[in-house]
């Protein structure tokens, strides 16, 4: 394996799981930034207001986005065993 392929095959490694990622990370993301700001109107400011709700929603984000995250897995999965003998 020459390092321009591993270099290659690590940067879209790296692609893969941002983009794997990205639906739960954002969707904590939106969450947190919403629930913030209520608690920063209403003066609230308890721990477990913020965490339980960023917690569902990011639960309800990775069981919705699931089918897919698995087809963007089995597409790196399938590219990298097609592409094995070529890589040695």
């Amino acid at each position: 394996m020459n390092p321009q392929t591993a270099i290659d095959l690590g940067q879209q490694a790296i692609l893969t799981a941002l983009w794997v990622a990205a639906p739960v990370m954002l969707t904590g993301l939106a969450a947190g930034l919403v629930i913030g700001l209520l608690q920063a109107m209403t003066q609230i400011q308890e721990q477990s207001v913020a965490t339980i709700p960023k917690l569902m929603l990011m639960a309800v984000a990775a069981s919705l986005a699931l089918p897919w995250v698995l087809a963007q897995m089995m597409d790196y999965t399938q590219g990298v065993l097609q592409n094995i003998g070529a890589m040695f």
